[in-house]
């Protein structure tokens, strides 16, 4: 480990009392953020009430759900409010789910730019799907009465996957909370799934992705080998010129990021796109004063090859930022679901204020 880097442990319960004499002994600073992780894991995940989580007419925003439940809602929205939102598939998962769509918006003319938005590509990080499900009901609930929403659903379609890795958002409920990747399988290496955030067609594998089946970050052998990856990147192409920008949600670090990852270099339309972050990031901090690091993916986070946004970004889509959500560490992938509420309405703003410089036509 490099001198001063941070290291974060997940510790079992029965080791806990020798190791933190070591660690005193050994003169190495350390600091307990979460006292009991089985518990934060069981808070989450355990049964609730069946009319807390699963009443879809009084659907509680403000808790995780299961894929089942979101699925469930979508399926209530599309027959709720037909005039505004509109259900599809775009494919099926390696273990052969339905890869769902909401496209929201006016039927006010034919043709229509577009927005698409994802969550939970990374299986663990729960607050993003959280947030796709509060961004339709805000668009929902405030269309008749907020003129900027009724603006953005009027000139624009939203295309909305709340849930992109829909196996490994199931495996991370039912067997692993950690757990990252997709579900396919490796028969040579005997594990399961690739970073579906590394396995897009763009610098495929190079610097920040990983060749080896069992890492977190593993490329997968080719790309668009995972069918979810293949699937939505061939919706976006057959789209590409209504599409005009791909919004990705992520967790955590609490970043606005936009191309390119996969190298240190600035976009032909910098500073359309350098402006829209620098007035999200301000919106975002007006709700409750929380900063956001906005910059290139490569220089404000890290390198990584073969994400989907900086595939977005070269197949013409000239808008194609990632949000990293709350927090930066100190509850990590576990964001108590007390906090869903103040992160997607700050995010809220955020995406707002992106979809309305888009309709600025900047250049």
């Amino acid at each position: 480990m490099v001198a001063g880097a941070v290291a974060d442990v997940r510790v079992p319960r029965n080791t806990t009392r020798s190791l933190l004499p070591f660690l005193q002994q050994a003169n190495i600073p350390y600091t307990i953020l979460i006292s009991d992780l089985q518990q934060a894991i069981e808070n989450q995940t355990g049964e609730r009430s069946h009319r807390n989580r699963r009443s879809l007419s009084g659907y509680n925003y403000e808790v995780y759900h299961s894929l089942e439940e979101i699925e469930d809602w979508m399926h209530y929205l599309n027959r709720t409010y037909s005039d505004l939102v509109h259900m599809f598939s775009v494919g099926k998962s390696y273990e052969g789910r339905p890869l769902y769509v909401l496209k929201l918006g006016k039927r006010s003319r034919p043709y229509k730019k577009a927005v698409w938005i994802d969550c939970g590509i990374h299986a663990r990080e729960w607050i993003g799907p959280a947030f796709c499900q509060w961004f339709v009901k805000e668009a929902l609930q405030t269309y008749q009465t907020d003129p900027d929403m009724r603006k953005m659903l009027t000139q624009l379609y939203f295309y909305i996957m709340p849930v992109f890795n829909v196996d490994g958002y199931h495996f991370s409920w039912t067997y692993d909370r950690f757990w990252r990747k997709t579900r396919s399988k490796n028969m040579r290496f005997h594990c399961h799934g690739v970073d579906a955030n590394r396995n897009w067609k763009v610098k495929w594998c190079d610097e920040g992705a990983s060749l080896h089946p069992c890492d977190d970050t593993y490329c997968g052998p080719f790309p668009e080998s995972e069918p979810e990856v293949k699937a939505v990147a061939h919706f976006l192409r057959k789209h590409r010129k209504q599409i005009k920008a791909y919004l990705s949600f992520h967790a955590y670090a609490q970043m606005l990021l936009y191309p390119y990852s996969y190298k240190y270099a600035t976009i032909p339309n910098f500073n359309c796109v350098e402006s829209a972050a620098y007035n999200a990031v301000n919106a975002l901090q007006s709700a409750y004063g929380v900063r956001y690091r906005y910059g290139p993916a490569s220089s404000t986070l890290y390198v990584s090859s073969g994400s989907s946004m900086d595939w977005a970004y070269k197949n013409g889509i000239p808008y194609a930022f990632a949000f990293e959500l709350r927090d930066t560490g100190h509850f990590g992938f576990l964001l108590p679901e007390t906090l869903i509420k103040p992160t997607c309405t700050e995010t809220m703003l955020a995406v707002k204020n992106i979809t309305l410089h888009l309709l600025k036509k900047c250049h």
